[in-house]
């Protein structure tokens, strides 16, 4: 796909390896987990390429059972906690916006004010919405769902599909997948996307570019001012 068939009505970013730089306060929470429990530590670039399907599923993976087969599910939860516990008190030492993502946002709010955007990220909801008030970038958003804002997280596409609901109403309009975007930087929002037949953008700058484009994203760009672009924002000069 070369260009936007239908220009988009709601557009939705995921957040770790989209909007922000997060590698090193996760990986560095990820590592005191393991110190915590007695585990040697992993390296930065071993931990990133567990990000993306939660933090459940990500302090799994550091504990060395990738399928999520571990049975004793105490010990899990036990990490888990300290994990999440230890994130929220460094979740913003390191971590910054990518360059360009804000003048991005402006751009796209100038050109389209009646468009809504939101993030849906694997991310618990409470250290996302912190992440994004801190930083400002709340302010362009709608709506943050995190992966325990609902039973399932991405790739099934429940989220989305509320979002879009939900936009529906706030716009009056009945807003189609076809008419919707999905940004992101790992397969997981490829698919999620691809679900319902929405259009995806993938951010090879994110965390996981090789796992997103083993995933073929209908879009990928190698920069925020890349979203624009793809999308047609009108009066940009990037």
């Amino acid at each position: 796909m070369s260009s936007f068939s239908v220009r988009p009505r709601l557009i939705v970013f995921d957040l770790d390896g989209t909007l922000i730089d997060s590698q090193k306060d996760i990986c560095s929470s990820v590592n005191a987990m393991l110190v915590h429990v007695g585990r040697p530590t992993l390296p930065e670039k071993v931990i990133a390429s567990y990000i993306g399907d939660g933090a459940s599923m990500l302090v799994r993976r550091a504990l060395g059972d990738p399928e999520g087969d571990v049975h004793d599910e105490e010990y899990v939860a036990s990490a888990l906690e300290f994990f999440l516990g230890y994130y929220r008190e460094h979740m913003l030492d390191f971590t910054f916006v990518y360059p360009g993502v804000m003048e991005s946002l402006a751009a796209i709010r100038a050109a389209w004010p009646e468009v809504p955007m939101a993030v849906l990220t694997n991310k618990p909801v409470i250290p996302a919405r912190a992440i994004c008030d801190h930083f400002g970038l709340s302010n362009y958003f709608f709506q943050n769902y995190g992966g325990n804002s609902f039973h399932t997280k991405k790739p099934d596409p429940h989220g989305l599909t509320t979002l879009i609901a939900e936009a529906s109403a706030i716009t009056g309009k009945t807003i189609t997948p076809e008419e919707t975007v999905m940004v992101g930087d790992t397969e997981v929002d490829v698919q999620t996307a691809r679900a319902i037949g929405a259009v995806s953008i993938g951010c090879s700058f994110g965390l996981a570019p090789e796992r997103l484009a083993a995933a073929e994203p209908d879009f990928t760009v190698d920069s925020p001012a890349g979203w624009l672009r793809v999308m047609g924002v009108p009066s940009l000069q990037v």
